[in-house]
């Protein structure tokens, strides 16, 4: 499997833990603590695996760059957070720096 695709599920899943964390009450509901925990293991796994592939500097910024665009975009439609045009234009540049990290590093062979 493609070390990208496995960063991006990688960070896929740091949303969802990092949105799990609000329904595990401090990690005193049983069930949504499993899950947010599950989904940590798997996040930090895909992106050890990504970083056999990917510099890790790289790989860690692109990992934590998409778990900051879902879990933004997952506070929008989950918690009635703020989508103003300068919050929204915020996770452009953030997606931007995404996109310029990929494309950067596959030009130099990664």
């Amino acid at each position: 499997m493609s070390p990208w695709l496995l960063l991006f599920v990688a960070g896929v899943f740091e949303s969802v833990w990092a949105v799990g964390l609000a329904y595990t009450g401090g990690f005193s509901k049983l069930v949504p603590s499993a899950l947010t925990l599950a989904a940590m293991a798997v996040s930090v796994y895909l992106l050890a695996q990504a970083v056999q592939d990917l510099p890790v500097g790289t790989a860690y910024a692109v990992w934590t760059g998409i778990g900051a665009v879902t879990t933004a975009i997952a506070g929008i439609y989950l918690f009635d957070e703020s989508a103003s045009a300068l919050r929204l234009g915020c996770i452009l540049l953030i997606i931007a720096g995404i996109a310029g990290l990929q494309v950067t590093s596959s030009a130099h062979g990664a």
